[in-house]
């Protein structure tokens, strides 16, 4: 039989001797409390029995002596199976055991010498010597123990990323490669497997891969596949050579910020102005980051093109977002690659909860940013740069060109970046402290311009001969009538009335066929000049409700509608819509919203029934049917001429400035207030 190996060096914890005077250097000592058969059971274990080596505090004396090493070496046996007795966790709970372990000894496994610095370079204020940031592998002569702890600390970031509620349901995973170039030999890629909890995870379960992703050594758990996004680390890699470390996580608010555009075609996440932006590389706080966002698809290698595209595409930013999915990021070291993750998801659950707000991501505030004096314009990065207006002079000509911010809400309408950043301070009234009411419009105001531009009008215009074919003839004769009205009403230049001018000459009304052709030329002329017609709103109504209710149609409301709606629901201030729509066509809009039903928020709602919107008089119209009086309102719009005849009327009037607003003109800033968020109108008594 042979000997047991000897053991280390092991203090006790026993109580120190005792003077004779039953005291300890002149102290009085107080009788210690026996130990209970748990305890005493235990080994002392103090900082001076601690070891370097790993192996030592995973096995037991007693095991070795009796040989009962059996499972110790298996994949997944451990602590969590309660095959090895946590003893020696005694030593952080000690005060020189935490003095040791928080003076000298990382919490996370490593296979370099430093944590490695955010982006390249230092400064005067980093603390700079031969071991800080060197990132030099401690590994030397040694490629097994390497592997073996890059295997332990792709286990030890799954189950961090678990517990942030990035990695649930066994979603999401690491890469990390290591070697090349630099250090003189091939690369090797250590990545998770596919379905294993990540919390319990274990380094015998990653795979160990060539940059060819060839197997090298697999994981000692047998059954294991790799994970699915293994094509699209492959695809950072190959693109982004300094990469290596990439972190895909599922992190709610990466998925959320996705949806921030509710026509979830926006190409991109834009972010500006936020403290955080440093942590993420190659920005600074009034940077203006753009984060490529992808569309998912059944599985996870069909992204590599799309990835591959956007990270060409936007070489400065160091993640995307996949729609509806997640978030892939990475690093020059998996340091990097985990703190610029963490900075990522904090800036989209900042972006996520500024639009709950009514605020936009990607908005160069205001005020509240410092500036060096009034005029200077706040510094942007190169892609913010090409975003403004840019004006080429030559001696003969002047051109100007105008690109217009990628707005999620109205992509294709006006450029009124000038409005967002930079509109003159106005006294903004407040409710109920001024008013007692507000009286909105809708297109502009609580739901985007480019849903009644792109979405509402075209459907009309696509349905409209299949609709008109199904009228009977009681319908036609009235729609006809009401549109051939409208048409009468507007001035003898107007090109819409000058279109129609020979629409009426030798008109037989029995002729139906001929009917229909005239109401759908009717319909036309008045659109494509937005013309503002109680007859054709109320064919366009009759349309969007078959639209509404089969599902085709959902309205669109800004993200600050719903909080200020309940706002003023819970301090009694009434809220009423008057929009050139029909009465109808509002009802249907915010009857079937993408929040559902929120109609009965509304106290009434008026058209151009009471009056045109230019006009002064339509708004004391509306304050007499509300009973009250027309200072008690406040109307909120985003057009001047409606916004104007307000105040004549003598209503408070606010203009409201979204993206993709049509520009407000210089006396507009300076006579009307502006909001941004129809929350700016709530909190005063």
């Amino acid at each position: 039989m042979t000997d047991p190996p000897p053991s280390k060096k092991r203090v006790s914890i026993a109580e120190p001797a005792a003077s004779s005077n039953g005291t300890n250097g002149g102290r009085s000592i107080a009788p210690r409390r026996s130990m209970g058969p748990k305890q005493m059971s235990l080994k002392a274990f103090t900082p001076d029995n601690y070891s370097d080596d790993e192996d030592d505090k995973f096995f037991h004396d007693e095991d070795v002596v009796s040989g009962n090493t059996t499972g110790i070496n298996e994949p997944g046996k451990g602590w969590t199976n309660g095959a090895i007795t946590p003893q020696f966790t005694l030593h952080p709970y000690t005060r020189s055991g935490r003095l040791q372990l928080y003076s000298h000894h990382r919490r996370w496994i490593n296979f370099q010498s430093s944590w490695s610095r955010i982006g390249a370079g230092s400064t005067e204020l980093d603390a700079v010597h031969s071991e800080s940031s060197s990132g030099k592998s401690v590994m030397t002569g040694c490629l097994l123990d390497e592997a073996r702890t890059v295997r332990a600390l792709v286990a030890q970031l799954c189950e961090c990323f678990y517990k942030q509620g990035w990695a649930t349901g066994t979603g999401g995973g690491v890469s990390i490669r290591v070697g090349g170039p630099k250090e003189n030999r091939p690369y090797r890629v250590f990545v998770a497997p596919s379905g294993v909890q990540k919390e319990d995870m274990v380094g015998d379960d990653v795979f160990e891969l060539d940059m060819d992703r060839n197997v090298v050594q697999p994981p000692k758990t047998p059954n294991l596949r790799q994970s699915a996004c293994t094509p699209l680390w492959y695809v950072v890699y190959k693109h982004v050579p300094s990469a290596m470390c990439v972190i895909h996580t599922h992190s709610m608010y990466a998925q959320l910020a996705t949806l921030l555009d509710p026509t979830e075609q926006s190409s991109v996440l834009r972010v500006t102005h936020l403290e955080m932006l440093k942590g993420v590389g190659n920005h600074s706080y009034d940077s203006i980051l753009e984060i490529p966002i992808i569309d998912n698809r059944p599985s996870e290698d069909l992204l590599a093109n799309q990835l591959e595209q956007v990270i060409l595409k936007y070489p400065m930013c160091n993640a995307v977002l996949v729609r509806r999915h997640g978030v892939y990021a990475w690093g020059d070291s998996w340091e990097q690659a985990k703190a610029q993750c963490e900075s990522f998801d904090y800036l989209f659950e900042t972006a996520v909860k500024m639009k709950s707000m009514g605020l936009e991501s990607g908005l160069v505030p205001v005020s509240g940013s410092y500036r060096e004096d009034e005029v200077m314009e706040v510094e942007t990065s190169p892609l913010a740069k090409k975003q403004k207006v840019e004006t080429t002079t030559t001696t003969t000509t002047t051109t100007t060109t105008t690109t217009p911010t990628p707005a999620f809400n109205a992509a294709r309408a006006s450029n009124n970046d000038h409005d967002l950043e930079c509109s003159t301070p106005t006294t903004i009234p407040l409710v109920p402290r001024d008013a007692k009411l507000l009286l909105l419009d809708i297109e502009g105001t609580t739901t985007s311009i480019s849903f009644v531009k792109d979405v509402l009008f075209p459907f009309v215009l696509e349905n409209l001969d299949e609709h008109v074919s199904k009228m009977d003839a009681d319908a036609l004769v009235e729609s006809f009538t009401a549109l051939r009205m409208d048409v009468e009403a507007l001035d003898a230049n107007h090109p819409s009335r000058v279109q129609m001018a020979d629409a009426f000459l030798d008109f037989d009304m029995a002729d139906l066929v001929a009917v229909r052709s005239s109401i759908i030329e009717h319909v036309k002329a008045l659109m494509a000049h937005d013309v503002k017609a109680t007859g054709l709103k109320a064919l366009q109504g009759k349309m969007w409700k078959a639209g509404y209710n089969s599902g085709e149609l959902v309205g669109h409301l800004y993200s600050d509608f719903i909080p200020m709606l309940q706002w003023c629901k819970s301090n009694d201030v009434k809220v009423c819509i008057y929009s050139s729509g029909s009465i109808g066509a509002q009802k249907l809009l915010f009857g079937h919203t993408s929040e559902g039903d929120i109609t009965s928020y509304f106290d009434a709602h008026f058209d151009t029934t009471s009056g045109s919107k230019r006009e002064s008089t339509s708004y004391g119209t509306i304050a007499s049917k509300l009973g009250v009086k027309p200072n008690e309102v406040i109307f909120v719009t985003d057009l001047e001429a409606e916004a104007r005849a307000a105040r004549d009327g003598g209503m408070t009037a606010v203009m409201a400035v979204r993206p993709g607003n049509a520009p407000l003109g210089e006396e507009a800033k300076q006579e009307l207030p502006v909001v941004r968020s129809l929350l700016q109108l709530c909190g005063a008594d």
